[in-house]
């Protein structure tokens, strides 16, 4: 589990294709020094991944077909920054919101307004996340915990903005986004009991 806080930003440094699966390794930088164990689980851009080697500060990820279908990593370039979490421990602060690294949708930034104070920007997502995006409830946009502003329903699925102060903005990847980039969501886990439940008592 994660927070949706994000503890470093990470540089793509190598891309290994093999028979239908990918190999990714990123230079964690200031995030190795907290001691990155092989099996552990980190966050990726808000896809849980666990470490299958590590060479100082460059960490390596396997990624099975079955995740690049459903994810955008396969888009992935070398040079490309990425956030990253480390798993969160039961007696750290929770600062965010429980994230599973499970994506349930890729959506796209439909647009960003910057202002002096923060940015807004508007998101897509497909009609299955649709129900779970609820105006002041939490979404992970790319692993980063976010509160909805508004949600904009639509027959093709959902809109939704968002506000990003600027001290998310230089922590995260998010502050060089633009329109037309492809996110990861993941919808709030509360939200998806819910609704499973809901549908478990009709």
């Amino acid at each position: 589990m994660f927070t949706g806080i994000i503890a470093a930003q990470g540089q793509v440094t190598d891309l290994v294709h093999h028979d239908g699966d990918l190999s990714i390794q990123i230079n964690v930088g200031e995030l190795r020094a907290n001691d990155v164990k092989l099996g552990e689980s980190i966050s990726v851009s808000g896809v849980c991944l666990t470490v299958v080697n590590i060479d100082e500060t460059l960490v390596t990820f396997d990624v099975s077909a079955e995740t690049l279908n459903r994810t955008a990593l396969g888009l992935l370039q070398i040079g490309t920054m990425v956030n990253l979490e480390r798993a969160m421990m039961f007696n750290d602060r929770y600062g965010g919101h429980l994230v599973t690294g499970h994506i349930d949708a890729v959506g796209y930034l439909v647009s960003r307004e910057d202002s002096a104070r923060s940015v807004q920007m508007t998101f897509s997502g497909d009609r299955e996340i649709a129900p779970y995006i609820a105006q002041k409830g939490s979404i992970t946009v790319d692993g980063v915990s976010l509160t909805v502003n508004s949600v904009h329903d639509l027959t093709s699925g959902v809109k939704f903005d968002v506000n990003i102060v600027p001290h998310s903005l230089e922590v995260t990847t998010l502050g060089e986004r633009s329109a037309g980039d492809c996110v990861h969501l993941e919808a709030d886990l509360v939200a998806r009991y819910l609704n499973r439940l809901r549908q478990c008592s009709r």
